[in-house]
């Protein structure tokens, strides 16, 4: 039998559901805008980052948790069809499965997200160590700031002990405790972030302050402009293709699983982020979240 070669990558985070409403514009405070157009996709970062790291090729072990509700079960089955593996996507009675609203609007398709408590806020260090098999066989840990931080502390601190980079997208930003930052091999902010991060809002500056603090690499996202690199070889930036964009939804999730998914192959750093910006510079030209990620042959 000839052995699965692919990367593997243990992605822990959240599932959504994204109920979105595409405007001309957004609608400004307190402002209501007719006309709109609805859809109804599957989303939210940590399952959106497992289809990105599925279709770029590694082998995904998705560890979160769902409600035994209508929009658990689809929310389930869409990652089963993608290959992920979903044996620690738990489900749990009398809570509801992740939601997001989404405003989509204006010519770069800017967006507003509001995303409600739910069964993502239960995951745990708990949830985490019952899946602490999955880590040894990992190439890389994946994680973001949609479950609760006591989660993705103890998969830092799994991931250190069995010698897995440990790549962090914190999102939705906060600021985070120094004894986390000095685990994470790969940090992916986008420039919002990365200026509450660091309070910097020089994009450049905040990279190395989040260097200073303890992460080995730091790729701040910077939309229509590409990605910038900042590590101890320096600072390199990574211009993004010209696109029409169609919806920016999911774009650095996009980003973050197919930059885990080459640090997991072995690519160098530049490597990695510059192939990152390409599938983002794709996904960005399709509907929705993870309908939206390229497959690896569009990207190659």
């Amino acid at each position: 039998m000839r052995r699965d070669t692919r990367p593997r990558i243990l992605l822990l985070g959240s599932s959504n559901t994204d109920l979105v409403i595409v405007c001309k514009r957004l609608p400004t405070p307190g402002e209501t805008l007719l006309g709109g157009t609805f859809q109804r996709s599957a989303g939210g970062k940590g399952a959106n980052q497992a289809v990105a790291a599925s279709r770029a090729g590694s082998r995904v072990v998705f560890v979160g948790a769902r409600g035994e509700d209508e929009f658990g079960a689809a929310a389930a089955a869409a990652l089963k069809r993608e290959n992920i593996d979903i044996r620690h996507f738990k489900a749990h009675k009398n809570i509801s499965s992740g939601v997001a609203l989404i405003l989509l609007g204006g010519r770069n398709r800017e967006n507003v997200i509001a995303v409600a408590q739910s069964a993502n806020d239960l995951v745990s260090a708990e949830t985490v160590q019952a899946a602490r098999s999955e880590f040894a066989k990992s190439d890389v840990v994946v994680t973001q700031l949609e479950v609760p931080l006591g989660a993705v502390k103890e998969a830092a601190k799994i991931a250190r002990e069995t010698e897995k980079p440990f790549l962090l997208n914190p999102a939705p930003a906060c600021v985070l405790p120094r004894s986390l930052l000095r685990l994470v091999h790969t940090l992916t902010p986008n420039e919002h972030e990365a200026a509450i991060l660091t309070g910097e809002r020089d994009a450049e500056r905040a990279g190395r302050k989040l260097l200073d603090a303890g992460c080995r690499n730091v790729v701040i996202t910077l939309g229509a402009r590409g990605a910038m690199l900042v590590s101890a070889q320096g600072t390199r930036r990574f211009p993004a293709p010209k696109v029409r964009p169609v919806d920016t939804v999911g774009a650095g999730d996009c980003f973050t699983g197919w930059l885990a998914t080459g640090i997991a192959e072995g690519l160098t750093m530049p490597e990695a982020v510059a192939r990152a910006v390409r599938a983002a510079g794709i996904a960005i030209t399709r509907a929705g979240a993870q309908g939206a990620m390229p497959r690896r042959e569009e990207v190659d």
